[in-house]
């Protein structure tokens, strides 16, 4: 039986015979059969990510948005078609009228965890321009933070916190699959851009955690006016200990 890619390949080879194939059609086969590809070579770590866990069943009502508080859903937030855009900007109210805070549009998923190992998987996508704004977090920890991991987007790097840790490099307009792993007893917290491990840090104590995604402002450093991410495929994964 003959792959896709295998087909693909075979189309190009037809396409590259025939003098009546446009160039600009030619390259953009080729380009598909290039990332299909590559998607394949990664798919193989990202399975092994998630060996051994057990996927946690969500239901829509779990993935709970989190937008400004004096604007409708629809004005910050757009699923559609697997696909969840989240915006926000830099001008925008706090997430209710009592609560101070930089703005926000970004999902809770409501599932608390307070031991085991603990996995949140998704693949990001963020626009040119956003900077300054975390687009995931494990919410909980002991006093005086609030956050177990914090990944904010500066100027195209996906960072932990701040600046000063870069996780990847030119995030800007493309896919990237994450995987962040919490394991609660040991206290650490290991993180993987497109399989590969590119970050692993100590926890911040707490007792109740829960993953967060989407554009949350950040104020130690300048942000941009417009902030976004669109994120799909996100699942939650658990094991207990051995």
């Amino acid at each position: 039986m003959r792959t896709p890619s295998s087909i693909s390949l075979a189309i190009v080879t037809d396409m590259a015979g025939s003098s009546s194939t446009s160039c600009s059609l030619l390259l953009l086969v080729v380009a598909a059969v290039l990332m299909s590809l590559l998607y394949a070579a990664n798919a193989g770590s990202w399975r092994q990510l998630t060996a051994g866990f057990s996927r946690v069943m969500l239901n829509e009502s779990q993935f709970v948005v989190q937008k400004p508080y004096d604007l409708p859903l629809n004005e910050r937030y757009d699923p559609c078609g697997g696909v969840r855009r989240f915006w926000v900007f830099a001008t925008d109210k706090p997430i209710n009228a009592t609560r101070h805070g930089y703005p926000r549009t970004e999902i809770k998923v409501d599932k608390v965890y307070s031991s085991g190992v603990w996995q949140f998987e998704g693949d990001v996508y963020v626009p040119w321009g956003t900077s300054g704004a975390s687009v995931m977090q494990i919410f909980g920890a002991a006093p005086p933070h609030a956050s177990t991991v914090m990944l904010p987007v500066y100027d195209g790097q996906l960072t932990y916190y701040d600046l000063t840790r870069v996780v990847a490099d030119r995030v800007y307009d493309r896919w990237i699959r994450l995987n962040v792993v919490h394991d609660v007893a040991a206290g650490n917290v290991t993180v993987y851009v497109d399989g590969e491990r590119r970050l692993e840090v100590p926890g911040h104590g707490g007792t109740e955690h829960y993953f967060k995604f989407g554009v949350y402002t950040q104020g130690l450093h300048k942000h941009s006016h417009r902030m976004e991410a669109h994120w799909k495929n996100v699942a939650i994964y658990t094991k207990p200990y051995a």
